[in-house]
């Protein structure tokens, strides 16, 4: 018998994935699924590859609430109405707990369904009679979603229960801090050799090295690994693939999305699942941009919840910063009136540009997890950790801030490391703002917890640097202790 009964369900899941039904009355017979025959065709295979792959691609509603999540919780974004604003408060104002469903179903339950398919994958597909070389790929690209998924659960949770067969047992305990750090790293490692170069995956959207080489700087990175970091980021330059879209106010547009600045997405499609973010960013009422002539239509929608940046963080640009264009600060409404979004903590960001070919919620902007840009800051951070303010640091910051227009800085503007350090930290919030990365950014920086306080939120303390395990999962599987301060 196999190893994973639920391979059915996740097989259906595939070929729901990778097929539409043109007429749900018209039904087509297929031959029974055979257990022993699934793994044995690469159509197979795939599918439930796919499945995992499915699971990992978080966009349409549940692609902004994770976004969101991530951002409510720090000093960029905040968010008033509609029926979101039940989780908002609490990110907003450190109140969430373990039975907070968004964190439930979005930061836990998703990846551990992505991570199951994987391993339905890896549990089966050595005793297929498949190609070496299909096996080797198919092997290598569930060990990256497997990983990027341990990878996510890591960062919200710490270590976690570590599933790499679908035949443990139901109850596990949380692996240790180390066990989880060996793992993610040798997993990213291993699987660099197996995987195509960029822009020679079978299918847009399929692992790639610079995808598995991007995970793992990023993986350094978070765990403050500065020389590994540095060294991984190198690998993925010497790949000689990757560059800096050359202007960032174009950048995100749904039409230029397959550059070579975005090293991992998560893909969106107007037919569904989409882009929601643009539709909170909206302001209520909203007409037309001045700043560029955007006008809204008829097929695009415009919700209650409305998706706020801080004054604070709009003062912060230099003058001049063209990434500071796609943040909205006055528009004019249904009626024909210029309203001023200004000293309001109510400025918009408009990065996810509008696509003029909406369907209701869904855009069809694509939504990077790793770009370019954010390896060569990484590599620019590593280094000044491991040397203090450098020229090569220097140099990789500048090449980001040339693309923003912006003047070179000088190894000399910087006493010392912390100063630096405190640099490149508001250099990454000019350039990730509203792409899933500040939470982490600052929890890294230790000011996670200092600036949520400095914005008045007393509830913040030292343990909401980890998000709560979900409370139905301690008590599905009491093995798993729950995060201190819960």
């Amino acid at each position: 018998m196999k190893k994973n009964i639920l391979y059915i369900l996740t097989l259906i899941l595939g070929l729901f994935f990778t097929n539409s039904c043109e007429n749900i009355l018209e039904e087509e017979v297929y031959s029974e699924l055979d257990p022993d025959g699934l793994f044995n065709d690469v159509i197979g295979a795939e599918a439930v590859l796919y499945a995992a792959y499915a699971e990992s691609q978080l966009v349409g509603w549940n692609g902004k609430s994770l976004l969101n999540l991530e951002e409510w919780c720090t000093d960029i974004e905040w968010e008033t109405g509609g029926g979101e604003n039940r989780t908002a408060v609490l990110m907003i104002n450190f109140t969430w707990d373990a039975s907070t469903e968004w964190i439930r179903n979005l930061m836990w339950r998703g990846p551990y369904r992505g991570i199951r398919d994987a391993n339905t994958i890896l549990d089966n597909i050595d005793e297929s009679t498949l190609a070496e070389s299909d096996k080797k790929l198919i092997k290598a690209e569930a060990r990256f979603v497997r990983a990027t998924e341990y990878y996510y659960l890591y960062n919200y949770f710490g270590p976690v229960p570590l599933r790499t067969s679908t035949s443990q047992e139901m109850e596990l305990p949380r692996t240790t801090e180390q066990e989880m750090l060996t793992f993610l790293e040798t997993e990213f490692s291993e699987i660099v050799s197996d995987l195509p170069n960029p822009g020679d995956e079978k299918a847009y959207g399929r692992a790639h090295k610079g995808a598995a080489l991007a995970f793992l700087c990023k993986f350094y990175l978070n765990t403050k690994q500065w020389q590994k970091c540095a060294d991984a980021a190198t690998d993925l330059t010497d790949l000689g693939y990757y560059e800096l879209y050359p202007d960032y106010t174009e950048l995100f547009k749904v039409e230029n999305e397959r550059n070579k600045e975005y090293i991992w997405v998560h893909q969106a499609v107007v037919e569904g699942p989409g882009n929601n973010y643009i539709n909170g960013a909206f302001p209520i009422g909203f007409s037309i941009d001045p700043k560029t002539g955007f006008t809204w239509t008829s097929n695009m929608r415009n919700w209650a919840a409305q998706y706020r940046l801080y004054d604070s963080f709009y003062n912060s640009f230099e003058e001049g910063d063209q990434r500071k264009e796609l943040i909205l600060s006055e528009y004019i409404n249904k009626k024909g009136n210029t309203v001023s979004l200004l000293n309001a903590n109510n400025t918009r960001s408009f990065k996810w540009w509008p696509d003029v070919n909406a369907q209701g919620n869904e855009h069809g902007n694509d939504i990077p997890q790793i770009r370019y840009s954010d390896i060569l800051l990484a590599r620019a951070e590593a280094l000044n950790e491991l040397n203090g303010p450098n020229q090569e640091s220097i140099d990789l910051i500048n090449m980001v801030r040339n693309r923003a227009d912006l003047g070179d800085l000088q190894v000399s503007d910087f006493a010392s490391k912390d100063e630096l350090r405190d640099h490149i930290l508001s250099e990454r919030g000019w350039e990730f703002y509203s792409e899933r990365k500040r939470r982490q950014d600052l929890i890294r920086h230790g000011k996670f917890v200092i600036s949520a306080q400095e914005r008045g939120i007393t509830n913040a303390q030292d343990y909401h640097v980890r998000m709560p395990i979900p409370q139905v999962e301690i008590d599905a599987n009491p093995m798993c202790e729950q995060n201190p301060g819960y």
